[in-house]
């Protein structure tokens, strides 16, 4: 895309804006937003001009973000909204499909692990050929039941072109509206993500939205980008929170669209607001610091992520002189305490002990990490 000498780009070629405060940052380690959060931000969202609100995961029936779906739905209706869904073989996704239904759902995006590595961990196979059939025929199943489909490259700006491009070209094909870019692990400059974007852009019927995390601080300048490449939508979230690093921060990419392109489509007077409500709903505090030096950069509350953290870091937290974490709230499950256990596991009923941490856990008060499951597998046999 060729941009004018003053900067300035006709409202018609500019980029449209997702938010994903409400489903890549409420899954951020330690992090639970509630309904009332989710009602709040949404609106802000709206308010500030945001098109679509990113909710919630789904990747079965009782979701545990039903609430979260709910709220925002009431908030700004379901058409100004999207919820991810988690694809890793058919019967899952049909089940998955069918709650969001249930939830009144009329937007989804599939996240599909695209790199080897990750499709090896994730759909047990590193083939792409497996990778092109999954992803068709969730696209399918989606089409048959009404649904807008986007469809991701999770871990995608590590997916190598050969692999990329025809899994893209094979998405559109089975009928998806839209592909979202997830720069999962942060590792490209903005010259290279231009390129990738490029490549995925030339693709006939393409729709390109990129979701770029912060860990190298290059998370606005890559999605600005991956605008000039072709892409039509950027994913942020509010005050850039996330996993990883963070993700890219909407006011920071709504001046920059403002300064640097000349666009006046959003209502910049409610970013403040907006920033310190999803910090504050977040437990945050009143900043958030983005990058490989902040205390969240390497925390996991999944226990596939702690015992493969390679899968989802650039460099290893001692790099920078920093730690690996377990970070969690409410969201307990038996592997992730098991991992936190380590030795102590053998010596109790962990599945027992993880409903009795759970309890406690009930109104999420305390953060706990991996000292503090331990201690507390302590005091419960002594109990």
């Amino acid at each position: 895309m060729a941009t004018p000498a003053n900067g300035e780009i006709p409202p018609e070629e500019l980029p449209r804006i997702s938010d994903a405060t409400l489903r890549d940052s409420a899954h951020m380690a330690g992090v639970e937003f509630d309904a009332k959060d989710a009602a709040v931000i949404a609106e802000l969202l709206v308010k500030t001009g945001v098109e679509l609100v990113e909710v919630g995961m789904v990747s079965g029936p009782d979701s545990a973000d039903a609430d979260l779906v709910l709220a925002t739905h009431e908030a700004v209706g379901p058409e100004r909204s999207l919820t991810l869904v988690v694809v890793r073989d058919r019967q899952q996704v049909a089940k998955a499909l069918d709650e969001a239904l249930r939830l009144g759902v009329r937007s989804v995006m599939f996240s599909i692990p695209t790199s080897e590595e990750h499709a090896r961990l994730k759909l047990a196979s590193p083939s792409t050929k497996y990778l092109i059939s999954v992803a068709r025929t969730a696209i399918e199943l989606a089409k048959d039941r009404g649904f807008h489909v986007t469809f991701s490259g999770e871990d995608g700006a590590r997916t190598p072109r050969e692999r990329l491009v025809p899994y893209v070209t094979a998405g559109f094909e089975a009928g998806a509206d839209r592909f979202r870019l997830a720069e999962t692990v942060a590792c490209l400059s903005p010259w290279q993500m231009e390129t990738v974007i490029g490549e995925i852009a030339a693709i006939d019927g393409a729709e390109i939205e990129i979701h770029s995390h912060n860990m190298l601080g290059m998370a606005v300048a890559n999605s600005l980008a991956a605008y000039r490449a072709g892409a039509r939508w950027i994913s942020a979230t509010a005050g850039g929170i996330g996993e990883r690093g963070g993700n890219a921060p909407l006011a920071e990419l709504l001046t920059s669209l403002r300064v640097v392109h000349g666009d006046t489509r959003f209502d910049l007077s409610h970013l403040t607001e907006l920033t310190n409500t999803a910090l504050r709903g977040a437990r945050l505090g009143h900043a958030f610091q983005s990058g490989p030096t902040a205390p969240h950069a390497f925390a996991y509350e999944l226990p596939g992520q702690l015992t493969h953290p390679e899968a989802y870091e650039t460099l290893p937290p001692e790099v920078v002189g920093n730690s690996r974490e377990l970070r969690v709230r409410t969201r307990l499950t038996t592997p992730l305490v098991r991992w936190a256990l380590g030795e102590l596991a053998d010596s109790l009923d962990v599945g027992v002990f993880t409903s009795w941490l759970a309890e406690r856990q009930a109104h999420g008060e305390d953060l706990l990490d991996r000292d503090a499951i331990r201690a507390a597998a302590v005091q419960y046999r002594s109990a």
